[in-house]
């Protein structure tokens, strides 16, 4: 028997088209009444009551006179929009009244600078310039006070004009000016100091001076990147080679020729205080591809030639050397010099036999100006070695290591090489390729785990915070700076991606950096020291100090360290933000800020 037919179902109403759109829009209208109901309620019962949550909340991030509505003329609207973008955080604030402020020093501190303090120098030793070493105070004799600005401080004139003018009562030190008239290093005229470019060795100004040593070293076509001038001056030299895209790093000690280094951080040329004394540099090894001196007054072949050992350890493969000044040209200048001409001459033959210790080639001697140039690499050199009374290559020392490590009267060996033809270390590309080329020390592999994808890696990473930078901190990318530190350079990707911009940004490797990263830096063709950094309250007390009074600060960390940070940076009276990065809001990673130009 069959079975009887199923019978079909009855048709559901709401899997048709034409009822789903009715549903829909009848949800709509009510969700529109309701909405407008609420937000009606909403309006008035935040005017009846401020204090409600959020409402307290809003106005934290607005001022009352900017966003509370008008309940007398538009109570029927909604409050309006923002599409600002919305960076900083919001954090409990300690009351002012409960914040402990640190205090200014006082007057006589302005112009401070606690390693290189005249009395306490005065503890040790004049022998091979001791002196004038780096010595700075123990954590039981640092200054917990703020270092005031100078009294009638005005803002540096904008880069270019500042590598020739500065105003006096930013650096108000006038002896120079009288000391050095006749060489037209330094004028005062009016309110400003004027830098003419005159020199002790510049008697046709520092232009004709660099003209002719352009006509021995190849100055225009991207060799020549990093250059050590040794006795700086106020660093005219430093100023004229920036016309050729050559970066400076501009020493000199702090002796009678006052704030020479103070006039040349002024005009935005890169300087620090330094002298060849007891300690190495604090440089790497091959690291510049010129190294100068202009009458520096460096006693070259006393000591067993320790001090132009120095200088071959820090300038790189096939770099320069470029001397003026005595015993230069001595025949012609003795008697300007005061000098006997014989001793002179003796001065000259212990030079010339150092250099060719040291491998060196003179490659040229013209009127007041000599030029060496040290090896590609050391296979020949030493072949000589084991002929020649030579000093012997260091044994024991790594080469890189700069940071109070004593220097001894021996050869830095350069890294091996398969043939004699070959660099040492490695080529380097010419400038601007060299920028963001992968450094040789990187591309050999011989720093544990970097790579050149680590290096690529880097270099996006920090062109994407720079670019943010430049969102949070508009005066970044408008002119407004032109000394720049990063404390914590590692590659420096930082100071690579800020290349565009008229900045010089000086990298500071930590002296204990678990990588030794600071070879790195100078092969990119940037600039940097080392440095160690101490008790976080003293390194804000630190840049306090050196940081220009409407300069600015970026520290990023995790949020955590950084809300610690604020706690220290509204004692000393800055106004400090703490923002997302350009991680966005969901990363602890943050950004603090401080921008003294508000």
């Amino acid at each position: 028997m069959a079975a009887p037919p199923l019978q079909a179902s009855a048709p559901n109403p709401l899997r048709r088209p034409i009822v789903r759109m009715f549903l829909v829009a009848v949800l709509c209208t009510l969700s529109y009444f309701l909405g407008s109901y609420s937000t009606h309620r909403g309006t008035y019962s935040g005017a009846s009551s401020s204090s409600s949550s959020s409402s307290s909340s809003l106005l934290q991030d607005h001022p009352p006179n900017c966003f509370q509505p008008n309940f007398t003329t538009h109570n029927r609207f909604s409050p309006p929009l923002h599409f600002e973008p919305h960076h900083t955080l919001t954090l409990p604030r300690e009351p002012q009244q409960n914040l402990q402020l640190f205090s200014f020093c006082a007057k006589k501190f302005t112009d401070y600078c606690p390693c290189q303090d005249p009395l306490r120098e005065r503890q040790f030793s004049g022998e091979r310039r001791l002196r004038k070493e780096r010595h700075c105070p123990g954590s039981s004799e640092r200054l917990r006070c703020l270092v005031p600005r100078p009294a009638g401080y005005r803002r540096p004139f904008p880069w270019p004009k500042s590598r020739d003018y500065a105003w006096f009562k930013n650096v108000p030190f006038p002896r120079l000016t009288e000391s050095k008239k006749s060489q037209n290093w330094i004028r005062l005229q009016g309110d400003q100091f004027v830098f003419p470019g005159g020199g002790t060795s510049f008697p046709k100004g520092v232009k004709g001076y660099v003209d002719e040593i352009k006509q021995i070293v190849p100055l225009k076509f991207g060799n020549i990147r990093t250059v050590l001038d040794t006795g700086c001056g106020v660093a005219s030299f430093g100023a004229s080679l920036m016309d050729y895209n050559i970066l400076t790093m501009s020493i000199a000690p702090r002796d009678s020729h006052e704030a020479q280094v103070q006039f040349a951080l002024e005009r935005g040329l890169p300087a620090m205080l330094g002298v060849l004394s007891n300690y190495r540099l604090p440089f790497p090894s091959r690291a510049f591809d010129m190294a100068h001196c202009s009458r520096c007054l460096v006693p070259w072949t006393g000591d067993d030639g320790l001090y132009l050992m120095e200088i071959d350890r820090i300038l790189r493969p096939g770099g320069y050397w470029v001397l003026s000044g005595p015993p230069i040209n001595w025949r012609v200048n003795y008697k300007g010099w005061e000098r006997p001409g014989k001793d002179l001459e003796n001065e000259q033959t212990s030079l010339e036999d150092l250099a060719r210790r040291l491998c060196w080639k003179k490659i040229a001697e013209r009127r007041s100006i000599a030029v060496w140039r040290k090896p590609t690499n050391h296979v020949h050199c030493i072949q000589k070695l084991k002929a020649w009374k030579s000093p012997q290559f260091c044994s024991t020392l790594d080469s890189d290591a700069g940071w109070y490590t004593k220097m001894d009267p021996c050869i830095s060996p350069l890294p091996q090489v398969k043939d004699v033809h070959d660099i040492s270390g490695g080529a380097l590309e010419k400038w601007p390729k060299r920028l963001n080329a992968a450094p040789p020390r990187i591309s050999s592999q011989t720093m544990d785990g970097i790579t050149v994808r680590t290096f690529n890696e880097d270099n996006q990473l920090w062109r994407r915070r720079i670019s943010y930078y430049g969102i949070i901190l508009k005066s970044l990318t408008n002119g407004k700076y032109r000394n720049v530190m990063d404390m914590n350079a590692g590659f420096g990707g930082f100071a690579a991606a800020l290349a565009k911009y008229p900045v010089w940004v000086i990298n500071v490797i930590p002296f204990d950096a678990k990588n030794n990263t600071l070879g790195i830096v100078y092969e990119r063709g940037l600039i940097g020291t080392y440095m160690n950094w101490c008790d976080i309250v003293d390194i804000l007390l630190e840049m306090y100090r050196i940081l220009r009074p409407d300069g600015a600060v970026i520290i990023r960390d995790h949020v955590d360290i950084l809300v610690k940070v604020k706690g220290i940076t509204d004692r000393m009276r800055w106004n400090a933000k703490i923002l997302h990065s350009e991680k966005g809001p969901f990363h602890s990673e943050k950004v603090l800020l401080v921008d003294n130009s508000e």
